[in-house]
């Protein structure tokens, strides 16, 4: 029997359900039940019947579906799978900047911990930020905004809003320059260039659109382009050939390979089932703070 067959054993028997983010390894994606980004994983997780859920991405991630579904055990495979920006501010970080902007809005990027979603009035994804920030926060003057100071100055360009930022950002789509862009499109000039928001402002300058990792695979089926060159983490390729078997993607960096999110591997997961191991495990008054930031963005 081999590891993936193993898996969709241990599943039946564990009544569970596997989720795996657009960056995992191809064979992750392939053993996996649901394969999205981090919130629409976590919201899919909340609506089935599952009593275990493997989460198969970054460690905030496998946090955010232990708040939207308390009641689950959550596993993820590797305790070590955690996300650079999201470590990029603490709780206690957050707490002091609230202070220093006092009847500011706190607003959070998905990708941050669950001890800084419990100190923020309202969260956002790459998806939502725009409207959030927009329609949810439009009565409020003052809006502090973070990690992610790239997806806060895409955020503060479409709305006209000013923001108290962070200095925190991905280090993968930071370090996808416009040069790399402008290559790809030298070789595929007939190629819809889609990038994530959490690029460089003068990268999102070379966009036709500026999507989060769902909202490319959805531009890929719709549009009528036939190549795409795509500015994020890499492993989104290989759900996005798979559904589009017509049409070409070419990646913007060949190096946008996020480490952290290549550690999630079969065997881990394997090791998940049998053990019982890295179990996300978060106290009721984080959750129930995490969670009203979540559904007030829900709403969005």
């Amino acid at each position: 029997m081999n590891q993936a067959e193993k898996i969709k054993e241990l599943k039946k028997k564990n009544n569970a359900v596997i989720l795996a983010h657009n960056y995992q390894l191809p064979e992750v994606q392939d053993i996996a039940d649901y394969v999205g980004d981090s919130l629409s994983l976590s919201i899919q997780a909340a609506k089935t019947e599952a009593a275990m859920i493997i989460f198969c991405g970054v460690y905030f991630m496998a946090e955010t579906a232990k708040i939207l579904s308390p009641g689950k055990t959550v596993l993820i495979p590797d305790v070590q799978a955690g996300c650079p920006m999201a470590d990029m501010i603490t709780a206690e970080q957050m707490r002091k900047l609230k202070a220093e902007h006092p009847g500011a809005a706190a607003l959070c990027y998905v990708n941050t911990s669950a001890d800084v979603k419990a100190e923020c009035d309202m969260c956002c994804t790459s998806a939502n930020a725009v409207r959030v920030v927009r329609e949810g926060l439009k009565d409020r003057n003052e809006i502090i905004f973070v990690p992610d100071r790239y997806l806060a100055a895409y955020a503060s360009a479409q709305s006209g809003r000013k923001f108290i930022t962070w200095e925190g950002y991905c280090p993968i789509h930071a370090e996808i320059f416009p040069a790399h862009v402008l290559s790809r499109k030298s070789m595929h000039p007939n190629a819809e260039v889609l990038v994530h928001p959490e690029c460089r402002p003068e990268v999102i300058s070379l966009a036709d659109r500026v999507l989060s990792t769902e909202g490319m695979c959805v531009r890929a089926k719709k549009s009528p382009a036939s190549e795409f060159i795509l500015a994020t983490e890499k492993g989104i390729l290989h759900r996005i050939r798979k559904e589009n078997p017509g049409k070409k993607f070419y990646p913007a960096s060949d190096a946008a390979i996020c480490p952290t999110m290549k550690i999630t591997n079969l065997e881990r997961i394997v090791n998940a089932f049998e053990n019982r191991e890295h179990e996300v495990i978060l106290s009721q008054e984080v959750m129930d703070k995490a969670r009203i930031s979540i559904e007030n963005m829900l709403r969005y």
